[in-house]
């Protein structure tokens, strides 16, 4: 396949091609995807009144759309409740019957990956932004809104604009205590929240190809901060052994051309990298960790969770640390499962009594403290320490409140010392 100028053609623009049936596409071609996946989470419950007002009664595909019930669980207010019962009944409705209520319920982009629902060579959207996640299977992944979400749940087709592509090629090895999350928190502070809009991010190279499934979806979930339509990684021998024993259906695995043209190409070496943080009140401002802690910077709340870093492998690096020490007096520490399967791993493991006897507080699975509308809410000049993807002003609660991004290992290092650490002095 040939791409934009006679030169090869990058992920996003070979699966663009395939799901639009053309031989090949250039950026800033408008094209009709077929959707290959269709999820929805609270803000799904808006698409119902347009799928109605469209004059649509069936869903093109009941086998291709996902619902899962994460931000409010269980309904935490009367608004909450009501999106909730909306979405029940036109699941109901509809028949559709992938539909993780209460109780199996889960961040919405953990439920797709640990279930399945999005392979190689996928179209899959969702109506949350940082539906970028599912890229990491070699997808094109994106959020769209309510409207576009009533469309595609009526037609299973959605018009896109290709987008250019910036490739983030990643050579070294990870030093002790220093993870994908510090790769992708650096990467931010070099590519800024606006420096990948509506763009494309690719990741390669050696480092990239050694990551596994979950630090990839850590990667391609924080290209959303930097404004992308989609983060990717090309599959491999990891993709398919984490997807063949789950994939809900056929996979198309494509690759990026050796000539492919991109718009912009950045080189990352990790050799002798520390951990990164991103102080407030922007995912891009971001400096080496050592120099924070060098600052004496106090918390009052450490939040391990979101659908970034609350996978199990997060959550055992956290409680491996946690072992035989206690949460800082005055310091609430809340840890947040990304997903009731993960929720159970931790029960059987011991990690949920790890944390709690050391005075955090281990929820059911959901969005949690992340999004600044469940539990967890700052109140006005508190600071907390996340494993989440996001510290603009008021997105934990009260905008005078600040958050500064890192790793699951720094926030648990943080929450036992009660101002911002470095993991590694604990390994």
């Amino acid at each position: 396949m040939t791409g934009a100028n006679g030169h090869g053609a990058t992920l996003v623009e070979k699966i663009l091609a395939r799901a639009s049936g053309l031989d090949r596409v250039v950026p800033g071609q408008i094209v009709e995807g077929q959707v290959d996946l269709a999820m929805m989470h609270e803000q799904g419950a808006q698409t119902v009144a347009p799928f109605h007002q469209m004059g649509a009664d069936r869903v093109w595909d009941p086998d291709r759309v996902v619902i899962a019930i994460d931000h409010w669980v269980p309904a935490s207010t009367e608004g909450a409740a009501v999106l909730h019962r909306i979405l029940r009944k036109f699941a109901a409705e509809t028949g559709l019957s992938h539909f993780y209520d209460v109780g199996q319920h889960g961040i919405c982009h953990q439920i797709l990956a640990e279930n399945g629902w999005v392979v190689p060579g996928d179209l899959a959207v969702g109506t949350d932004s940082h539906t970028n996640m599912l890229g990491a299977m070699g997808a094109v992944a994106t959020g769209i809104g309510p409207t576009e979400m009533a469309a595609v749940l009526a037609l299973g087709r959605l018009w896109l604009k290709v987008p250019t592509s910036l490739e983030i090629r990643v050579r070294g090895e990870f030093g002790k205590g220093v993870t994908a999350k510090d790769l992708v928190l650096r990467v931010l502070g070099e590519i800024r929240t606006t420096g990948a809009t509506y763009r494309s991010v690719e990741f390669s190279g050696p480092t990239v190809r050694r990551l596994s499934m979950p630090e990839r979806f850590t990667i391609c979930n924080m290209t959303t901060e930097m404004g992308a339509k989609t983060g990717m990684v090309a599959p491999d021998s990891a993709t398919f052994d984490y997807l063949a024993p789950i994939a809900k259906h056929a996979m198309h695995p494509l690759a990026p051309d050796p000539d492919a043209q991109y718009e912009r190409s950045v080189d990352v070496d990790v050799d002798g990298m520390p951990p990164m943080v991103a102080c407030p009140y922007s995912p891009d401002n971001v400096r080496p960790l050592p120099d924070v802690v060098r600052e004496h910077v106090k918390i009052d709340q450490a939040f391990l969770g979101s659908c970034t870093n609350a996978r199990i492998e997060d959550l055992r690096e956290g409680a491996a640390l946690m072992k035989d020490q206690k949460v800082a007096p005055g310091v609430r520490f809340i840890v947040s499962p990304a997903s009731t399967k993960i929720y159970e791993q931790c029960l059987r493991e011991g990690i949920i009594e790890t944390f709690t006897e050391a005075g955090a507080v281990f929820t059911n699975s959901s969005c949690s403290a992340c999004f600044g509308g469940n539990m967890g809410i700052l109140a006005p000049d508190e600071v907390c320490a996340s494993s989440s993807n996001r510290n603009f002003p008021g997105r934990m609660g009260a905008k005078e409140a600040r958050i500064y991004l890192m790793s699951p290992a720094a926030v648990v290092a943080t929450a036992i010392r009660g101002e911002i650490s470095d993991p590694r002095e604990m390994l």
